[in-house]
């Protein structure tokens, strides 16, 4: 499985793609589509029409790298297209990965301690 760090940012796109696309068009959809930086480090997540196939598109420093996941016999959960992508936290990008239904997932919100 591949699990990003904690200080990555991820972003989903909710509109299907056309999954010929490889990593310029994806870059030129982020950049176009989202006003957001392709070359930022971010990970940017796409999925194909039929839900049952995931693009991720990340910049390491030295180069754009794609990675391409496909579910046998499921489908990815995903939310309903809206007009941006929608920001996933590290534990929601591990389930999404992993095929489990990310909306159900949380990471708990750990508060500041008061001292006072």
């Amino acid at each position: 499985m591949i699990s990003p760090g904690s200080g990555f940012r991820i972003f989903l796109a909710t509109q299907p793609i056309d999954f010929r696309k490889g990593m310029d068009g994806l870059a030129a959809h982020v950049a176009n589509s989202f006003a957001l930086d392709p070359f930022s480090g971010a990970i940017y997540v796409f999925r194909s029409r039929r839900a049952d196939r995931l693009k991720l598109l990340v910049w390491d420093g030295t180069g754009l790298v794609l990675v391409m996941k496909r579910m046998n016999g499921r489908r990815f959960a995903w939310p309903k297209p809206q007009s941006g992508p929608v920001t996933l936290s590290k534990v929601q990008f591990d389930a999404l990965f992993e095929g489990i239904d990310w909306t159900k997932v949380a990471s708990e919100r750990v508060r500041k301690p008061n001292f006072l």
